[in-house]
């Protein structure tokens, strides 16, 4: 029997990971975290982090594996939890991805394309080509050598006509051809060497989840959070920019503690922010064509999802 991953998907506020610890309470699952702030240390309130005591209790991955001045790719992304898959199989367990980082869940069933690291001095050699003659110029250069990427990259765009052609330069390959080459660690193509699983989660209706968020971020500032995000502004290491720091809510509560914004309309943007994401979230799972969807708000939801996973591997496991 081949192996199987579920995939665990819905904006933030859906209930993902309560309904990832009754999953693993009642099947063989251990939880791979999809999320790019839960890799972080000390990034807790702001996330929704699981505790000790639950991490305890059910095995999880990919939290808190990196400092907050560091930065996490997506190709890390799909390394570290290729790993834990083959550990969680090995135990023969099975893993329940669970997240809201659409871009690692897309990187992980379709692939990322080999592409070379960022070349400080190529990229500073096409901002002088641009600065003499313009980036329409550039553009032009980009439709010689790759004419699929310069009709997928408006003449406008000049971080993704650099990226293409800083590609072009330093492997002599084109950005299109290459990125054509990707090898899905998982995948619904029947190709994969594991059977996977997508499931989508959210409230049927979008005033639900408007008003989940609200409680939710409520609970989180009284909880500390701006106690927590001040502790890291005032490490002295780290800037607005960090990509840990640019996270949602993190974002915004930094920008008060900096003197921008009062704290109550940090909050309102924070709120606007988390928002926003759940919409991007929503419309980028509706893509998912082998995803199947649940109402997060109905009472009967697990039950419901665990009906789903009754058959193959988690035949006589529910309970």
């Amino acid at each position: 029997m081949r192996p199987v991953a579920i995939l665990l998907m819905g904006p933030t506020g859906a209930g993902k990971s309560e309904l990832a610890l009754e999953l693993a309470r009642r099947l063989p699952l251990e939880i791979v975290s999809v999320d790019s702030a839960l890799v972080y240390r000390g990034m807790d309130i702001g996330t929704a982090k699981p505790d000790a005591r639950t991490r305890a209790k059910v095995p999880h991955h990919l939290i808190d594996i990196r400092d907050a001045a560091s930065a996490y790719s997506a190709g890390e992304f799909v390394r570290d939890a290729a790993r834990a898959m083959q550990g969680i199989w090995s135990r023969g367990r099975h893993p329940l991805l669970v997240g809201g980082t659409m871009l690692y869940f897309h990187a992980l069933t379709t692939g990322l394309a080999e592409l070379p690291e960022a070349d400080t001095g190529v990229r500073a050699a096409i901002d002088a080509q641009a600065a003499t003659k313009g980036w329409a110029s550039v553009h032009a250069e980009l439709a010689r050598v790759d004419p699929e990427a310069a009709v997928r990259i408006h003449h406008n765009d000049p971080q993704r006509i650099q990226r293409a052609l800083e590609v072009h330069r330093l492997t002599g390959d084109t950005i299109t051809r290459l990125q054509q080459e990707r090898h899905p660690v998982i995948g619904t193509d029947g190709e994969s060497a594991a059977e996977v699983v997508e499931l989508a989660l959210a409230p049927a209706q979008r005033s639900t989840l408007h008003a989940t968020i609200a409680l939710r971020l409520e609970a989180m500032m009284n909880a500390g959070f701006l106690d927590e995000v001040r502790l890291f502004y005032q490490r002295g290491d780290l800037s607005g920019e960090h990509p840990s720091m640019r996270a949602v809510g993190y974002r915004q509560l930094w920008e008060h503690l900096a003197g921008a914004d009062s704290l109550e309309r940090a909050t309102e943007k924070a709120l606007i922010a988390t928002r926003q994401l759940a919409k991007r979230q929503l419309t980028w799972l509706r893509q998912r064509a082998s995803a199947r969807w649940f109402d997060s708000a109905h009472p009967l939801c697990a039950e419901r999802v665990l009906e789903a996973l009754s058959g193959g591997a988690f035949a006589g496991h529910a309970s």
